[in-house]
């Protein structure tokens, strides 16, 4: 399953109609969190939010993640070694107020498990890619998780003991 994820504040139609319109063309089944944007997916199932609960649940059963360049999700994604497709907003198109997600990007770009898509043309290699990557060989690294984990509390909550 792919799971696509815009976050909770604002909603990203560009990406999920992009999504909603590959669907049928894509290898197995898309969920979308779809947030507060205005288009109607026809080819998708999606929700407007999903409870942290539920959302662990849909990550087991997902090979790829599709999400707007938020560093807490590209943590969570690492956290539950998940591939992520990166698909920053845009400022000039009215979906931020600046393009951090473009920096964040930037940086992430070339990462382990993580692929980016700038343009609605790229998705579908993007999507290949992403499909493709075999995450079962990454090692445990209890010093790299517990950091990881210490940074996504201090973000998420404002508490940096985790």
């Amino acid at each position: 399953m792919i799971l696509v994820t815009v976050g909770m504040q604002l909603g990203f139609d560009r990406l999920i109609q992009a999504i909603d319109d590959l669907a049928p063309t894509l290898p197995t089944q898309v969920f979308a969190q779809i947030g507060k944007g205005t288009y109607k997916p026809r080819n998708i199932e999606t929700a407007v939010n999903i409870a942290p609960v539920e959302f662990d649940k849909l990550l087991e059963r997902t090979t790829l993640i599709i999400a707007h360049a938020g560093i807490g999700t590209v943590l969570t994604a690492q956290r539950h070694r998940k591939p992520i497709l990166l698909f920053p907003r845009r400022a000039a198109l009215g979906e931020h107020r600046n393009d951090h997600q473009l920096a964040t990007v930037k940086e992430l770009c070339g990462r382990s498990r993580i692929v980016v898509a700038m343009d609605v043309e790229d998705l579908p290699s993007a999507i290949g890619q992403g499909l493709t990557l075999d995450i079962s060989e990454t090692p445990d690294l209890p010093q790299r998780d517990k950091l990881r984990s210490a940074i996504e509390s201090f973000i998420v909550r404002g508490d940096l003991l985790g």
